[in-house]
């Protein structure tokens, strides 16, 4: 019976996905479920979890109980900054900001099958991604957004530059929403990454489906994952 390659299977669904969730704020992993339904049902193809006040065995819990959904959901999970947590639960992948583990040590960690997503601001940051290494990178903060307080927003000018320089899928990322999304698009975005117009959204699908329709006619419809 032919095996299957978990690493080339998470890549082939991270370079179809468009619309990538962020979750931060949510220490109790019984709010999630509603949360993440609603947004996948919407279009979401990728959710992070970002938890920082959290230990790594409370975010463990956490993480296992949205592994668990997220596969029955058919989208992939990403844990925000902690490999170890992340290869544990058996997370697709970990995200890390510049100043935080070097992608090098994280890959060490996590081995070749796991995605690694890395944070860019500046497009020095960009130039310096080595794709052997990083599978995708997030480029922002687009907009200034209370989740990066203290970080300048890039505006849309870095979204050209990866546009036309980035080695790997980038996610735009930083005050995205419906009713700006047009703008990033057209500085060449293809996929984006939001928290609050999703999260904060008082129905979560009916958020997530007016981005993706935004998204949908600027891409080609989107695998689901097989089922388990």
């Amino acid at each position: 019976m032919a095996t299957v390659d978990q690493g080339a299977e998470r890549r082939a669904r991270l370079a179809a996905a468009r619309l990538y969730l962020v979750c931060a704020g949510y220490p109790d992993a019984g709010v999630l479920p509603d949360l993440l339904r609603g947004a996948v049902a919407g279009g979401v193809d990728v959710v992070q979890l970002r938890e920082k006040q959290l230990g790594d065995d409370e975010l463990a819990a956490v993480a296992n109980a949205c592994r668990a959904l997220c596969e029955r959901l058919g989208v992939l999970l990403i844990v925000n900054d902690r490999p170890l947590v992340a290869r544990e639960v058996g997370a697709d992948g970990v995200h890390v900001g510049q100043d935080d583990m070097p992608v090098a040590e994280v890959r060490e960690l996590v081995g070749p099958d796991m995605l690694i997503g890395l944070s860019t601001h500046a497009p020095e940051e960009i130039d310096a991604v080595d794709p052997a290494v990083v599978d995708y990178i997030g480029v922002g903060p687009i907009h200034e957004t209370p989740t990066k307080e203290g970080r300048p927003a890039v505006g849309l000018e870095l979204i050209r530059y990866a546009t036309a320089h980035a080695p790997v899928p980038f996610f735009a990322i930083g005050g995205l929403s419906a009713e700006n999304l047009d703008e990033a698009l057209d500085a060449g975005a293809e996929r984006v990454c939001v928290l609050r117009a999703i999260a904060d959204a008082e129905d979560p699908e009916t958020a997530a489906a007016a981005i993706r329709a935004r998204l949908d006619p600027r891409a080609p419809e989107r695998p689901r994952a097989p089922e388990r």
